[in-house]
């Protein structure tokens, strides 16, 4: 395997042998090498190939200034990740988790913690990627000796959401703040708590979680369920108040006129979390 350019002592960019360029990495690699010598396989700990152009472009430039320490912790935590969820993960979470760790341990050694106000939403709405989050935690104190706070689990957590591909949750922050709002003004309503274990709370919260997502990217379902709608006005009063105080939430902080389909969908989410109460 031969250098194509040199990163820093412990890194290297290569090629495999089906023409791609991969990362190389291992302590002192490169160490009095040049362009053109051959790596020393004994010395390779981890090889890293991203197909996207863009994203290794990105993460070569990361690596120029993170520690192999770092970086390999991160590995550890996407691998998990991956297993965790089952799913694959778009190659952006290499660059984004590897940055955001690093810069948590350098913002951690010179005592700037920070908290995230949203972690019990994140934690309550994204179970699976916050789990990720508190093992990241433990992965981090055993191999770096850094003890993250918990808020730093809802922060890697929102990494796993907008990496996981087939679910476009781009603005995972923006998304649980909507759901959070608006699963307030249900409560607020009704005067209430909801069982956050049941299956009419997940599939609530799963209704929300994308009708939230459409509102951000402004994409409207058809409004062709005037009649449908008024039938339910009718047999559900009370939900469909509480449908129209998130419809006025919602045009009034985000300019998003809801139709019929989305006020029908509202109204029989309600009706099945409060259906108990």
């Amino acid at each position: 395997m031969i250098i194509k350019r040199v990163l820093n002592n412990n890194t290297v960019i290569s090629t495999n042998k089906s023409g791609f360029d991969i990362l190389v990495m291992g302590r002192g690699i490169a160490f009095g090498k040049k362009k053109n010598h051959e790596i020393d396989m004994e010395l390779v700990e981890k090889t890293f190939l991203l197909r996207d152009k863009s994203m290794q472009n990105k993460f070569t430039e990361l690596l120029l200034d993170v520690p192999m320490e770092h970086i390999l912790v991160a590995e550890t935590v996407i691998n998990f990740g991956k297993i965790k969820l089952g799913k694959a993960l778009n190659e952006i979470i290499y660059v984004n988790l590897t940055d955001h760790i690093h810069s948590a341990v350098e913002r951690y050694n010179t005592g700037i913690i920070l908290k995230n106000p949203l972690r019990w939403d994140i934690k309550r709405f994204y179970p699976d990627e916050y789990a990720i989050g508190e093992k990241a935690i433990e992965i981090v104190q055993k191999n770096l000796g850094v003890q993250f706070e918990i808020d730093e689990a809802a922060f890697i957590a929102i990494h796993f959401v907008n990496a996981e591909e087939g679910k476009s949750f781009d603005y995972a922050y923006e998304i649980a703040e909507i759901t959070k709002n608006i699963e307030n003004i249900i409560k607020e309503k009704y005067r209430t708590e909801f069982d956050e274990t049941s299956l009419d709370y997940y599939r609530f919260i799963t209704h929300v979680k994308f009708f939230a997502q459409r509102i951000l990217t402004s994409d409207h379902y058809d409004d062709e369920d005037s009649e449908l709608l008024m039938i339910l006005k009718e047999k559900y009063r009370n939900e469909y108040e509480c449908a129209i105080l998130i419809h006025d939430y919602v045009e009034k902080t985000f300019d998003y006129p809801l139709s019929s389909t989305e006020l029908l969908y509202l109204t029989a989410h309600i009706r099945r979390i409060t259906k108990n109460l």
